[in-house]
């Protein structure tokens, strides 16, 4: 078995980048949870209460000879708006900040990189994403987990989640499990 990595990204509700995430051929494991605060163990009642300064994060464990970290931000930067400050979509609040928690140097750098290129050939305007190391990361309750999975009905995820499933499975066919 191959050493895996890890990847920490908030891009709003932690379901829809979970959910894109999990298709993603390389990907072991995507854990919802929380970065970026000062509070230990918050509850998801306390990150949505805007008191603890936490984001909500998926942690993916990938194996980097399938997928490389830059290919799951590529990936990352497609599921959600990184130009928005504490805002995805409906969801309004800090906790919903477009972040890259960094495990390491090389990390940040690829980070900042693709940000700057981004930037540099117009496909954003300005990018509002905070490249920050994470210090700690908290799992969420276990009903955050596997949510669109468990939940495809739900009202929110049947709006919001299907779309963003749509543009990886176009833009990034090649990447997708079980597609060759």
């Amino acid at each position: 078995m191959a050493e895996t990595e890890l990847a920490t990204l908030g891009g709003g509700c932690f379901w829809c980048v979970e959910a894109p995430m999990k298709e993603l051929r390389g990907v072991r494991g995507v854990t919802s949870g929380y970065a970026g605060g000062h509070v230990e163990n918050p509850t998801y009642e306390q990150v949505c209460s805007e008191t603890t300064g936490h984001a909500e994060v998926v942690q993916v464990e990938f194996d980097p000879d399938e997928i490389t970290y830059r290919e799951l931000l590529e990936v990352f930067f497609a599921v959600h708006d990184p130009t928005t400050v504490n805002r995805q979509g409906p969801d309004v609040g800090s906790q919903y900040r477009s972040a890259v928690f960094y495990h390491g140097e090389e990390q940040r750098e690829v980070a900042e990189a693709l940000i700057e290129e981004f930037e540099r050939e117009g496909v954003y305007d300005e990018v509002v994403t905070e490249v920050e190391p994470l210090e700690t990361f908290y799992e969420a309750e276990e009903y955050h987990q596997d949510y669109y999975e468990k939940n495809p009905n739900q009202p929110y995820c049947a709006v919001q989640i299907p779309p963003k499933l749509e543009k990886v499975r176009e833009k990034f066919a090649g990447k997708i499990r079980g597609v060759q």
